[in-house]
């Protein structure tokens, strides 16, 4: 297990680096992320490198057994790079450029900086390679920001040209005969720029996919630098978890080693655990594989304002979640916090002061925990019989048409997740093309986007015995953003057993009643959002609408289709509703040793061969209780544990059992 902190050496004079290298080792730290903001400290002119501080940082960290990520610094562009080139100045919706003094200021398309980007990058890979300290590397920081630039439009351009062949085929799948839109020439095309309404639904879901790829292809080619140098050392990126909306996650993950995220549980608000183990399990989907937390928040965040100070024992808690979730690294967001700049208030481990306190006391007692455990996790997976379905294309369309204000893709989704949280069911998140046979369910919420080759995917896995769940909104579009032109769910009508006759947008927060009938006789519920008028052909209804004008008309419903079955949601229902039809499903947690569990409690388990580890996690603020039967060896106790166990708030137990 990787755990460590984010190190920003530049920041603080050379004489402090040794106190710092002793506390971290104190606190069981054995890694660091470093220089992904300092750029012109290693090249404060053109061609002219500067390492040394670098080199003297990561070998006397070295000498205190912590390795070192470095991370490249493109994030934060130079001021004598920008002040060169104006023209590599990312571009807002609405024509103006961003002005300097942030950071993420940059067009990933410019050639410009993409050049300067190219040199550093290889300066690094260079200086670096070989070095037996250096154990990863970091592209960037939170890629992010969509541009609307002469370059970028430019390259969309031709980004089109590439996927269309022609512009008749172009005009002929976005129907531009709409408002007279009909393209002549590729420059004619223009950026889905601020207009007097709305742009062609299929330009901007398009012009959307465009600029994911282009940060894909930026990060590629920073990518193919370090492994022509660099050889075998592993690469990542840091995300934002499932909350961010603008890239999608599974095509930037596609040529990393590994994925890391950054975790901030107390951003906004309070904590939500269901969101966070959202986060954490779309990341660990993106690559089918463990990840890193490389921004784990470790104190109170602060720009112009400061947020909440994490309550005791809520730092440990937060990463003990991720761990559980498939974490296989935790890097603390900072070290120490800094004395200046524009996250002066985005505190660390140590205040300004750099003093140990209460913080560094909680992190350094989960350090202890993990070294008792050594490389007992090393190889455990997380444990899930259920997919999710998460469809970048289908969120891309959803933020141009957005239906109404509570149909957000984002939403929807998240709401049918925590339903199966709430039960301690563990999911996995994948994308259309997942291998799905393994999964017990799969649910496909809201694929507003389908192609032929998907809705086939579909019938194979209930053909062959699985349980698909979707919901409205899906099967709508084709994947150039048009409506087909059948009844809905088109594609996916034959499989489901229904036509959508006509549907009603709940706005304004409207709900309709439902009740449950047939196989889910007796609860009742609220739809919100939408509601789909549904005519059964082959299925059977297993909860109608008690309300409006579609009063006992399907609401729920279900086919078999050869071993499985394949049910729609023709509205969203409520929470009450919902865990009614995850227990008609058979939706169940299936862990090796738990018996029973009380509500609130979380259980998450990862299992290797040698052994399974079950993580119970309260954050609540009050005692939960366990049963797990046989039990084993409990981690953060240090004790042998069976039976009924004692869960204190905010706390977590870590369960061993051996298997086979």
């Amino acid at each position: 297990m990787h755990y460590g902190a984010d190190y920003y050496p530049e920041h603080w004079p050379e004489e402090r680096w040794e106190e710092d290298a002793r506390l971290m080792q104190a606190a069981g730290l054995n890694v660091v992320r470093m220089a992904e903001f300092a750029w012109t400290r290693m090249e404060p002119s053109e061609g002219a490198f500067n390492f040394g501080w670098l080199d003297r940082a990561i070998a006397l960290l070295g000498r205190h057994g912590i390795r070192t990520v470095l991370g490249t610094p493109t994030a934060a562009p130079p001021a004598w790079i920008m002040a060169a080139h104006p023209d590599a100045t990312l571009i807002r919706e609405d024509g103006r450029p961003v002005t300097y003094g942030s950071r993420r200021n940059y067009c990933p398309n410019n050639a410009d900086y993409r050049r300067h980007s190219a040199r550093i990058v290889t300066a690094m890979a260079e200086h670096y390679s070989g070095n037996p300290l250096v154990i990863g590397w970091q592209i960037d920081n939170e890629f992010g920001g969509r541009c609307y630039c002469p370059v970028c439009q430019a390259a969309f351009q031709r980004w089109l040209q590439d996927r269309y062949g022609s512009l008749e085929a172009l005009n002929a799948a976005w129907g531009t005969e709409f408002w007279s839109h009909i393209y002549s020439a590729w420059e004619q095309i223009p950026l889905p720029w601020a207009a007097t309404g709305t742009h062609n639904p299929s330009l901007a879901l398009n012009y959307r996919r465009f600029m994911s790829d282009s940060y894909v292809d930026y990060q590629r080619a920073q990518i193919d630098i370090l492994r022509q140098i660099c050889k075998d050392v592993p690469i990542t990126h840091n995300m934002m978890g499932f909350g961010y909306p603008n890239l999608n996650y599974f095509d930037l993950a596609r040529d990393l080693d590994w994925v890391s995220w950054d975790n901030y549980p107390r951003l906004r608000g309070e904590p939500d655990p269901a969101a966070r183990a959202l986060a954490h399990a779309t990341m660990r989907g993106l690559k089918g594989k463990p990840f890193w937390v490389m921004e784990e928040q470790a104190g109170p965040t602060g720009g112009s304002t400061v947020a909440l100070t994490p309550r005791p024992g809520e730092i440990p808690y937060w990463a003990w979640q991720a761990v559980a979730h498939g974490a296989d690294g935790i890097v603390y967001f900072r070290w120490r916090t800094a004395r200046f700049g524009a996250e002066e208030y985005w505190h660390g481990i140590l205040d300004h002061h750099g003093i140990p306190g209460r913080r560094y006391d909680e992190v350094r007692s989960m350090g202890e925990v993990l070294e008792r455990m050594g490389d007992r996790l090393d190889g455990s997976r997380v444990s899930a019989s259920v997919a999710m379905v998460l469809s970048y294309d289908s969120r891309f369309a959803f933020q141009n048409q957005s239906h109404n204000p509570h149909l957000d893709y984002p939403r929807v989704f998240a709401s049918l997740y925590r339903a199966l949280w709430k039960r301690n069911i563990g999911v996995d998140i994948v994308p259309c093309v997942a291998e799905l046979g393994r999964y017990r369910i799969v649910l496909a919420p809201m694929l507003y986007l389908l192609d032929a080759d998907t809705a086939e995917r579909f019938r194979s896995y209930v053909a062959q015995g699985g349980t698909l769940v979707m919901t409205c909104r899906s099967g709508v579009m084709d994947m150039d953003n048009v409506v087909v032109d059948t009844r809905l769910p088109g594609l996916l009508s034959a499989l489901f057993g229904i036509e959508v006759e006509e549907y009603d947008s709940l706005e304004d927060g409207r709900a309709v009643a439902i009740k449950g009938v047939g196989p889910l006789q007796g609860p009742r519920g609220e739809g919100s959002a939408w509601a789909d008028v549904l005519a059964l052909q082959q299925a059977e209804s297993l909860a109608c609408y008690e309300g409006e004008y579609y009063a006992s008309r399907p609401a729920i419903t279900a086919s078999r289709v050869g071993k499985g079955r394949a049910v729609y949601l023709g509205t969203l229902p409520d929470e009450a509703l919902a865990d009614a039809f995850l227990t008609a499903l058979g939706a169940r947690p299936e862990f090796s040793s738990l018996v029973r569990a009380d509500s609130g409690l979380e259980v998450v388990e990862r299992t290797a061969d040698h052994a399974s580890y079950l993580f119970l996690l309260n954050g609540t603020g009050d005692e939960k209780r366990a049963d797990v039967g046989a039990g084993g060896h409990e981690w953060i106790t240090d004790r042998e544990v069976a039976g009924e166990m004692v869960v204190p708030p905010l706390g977590v137990r870590i369960v061993e059992s051996p298997r086979g």
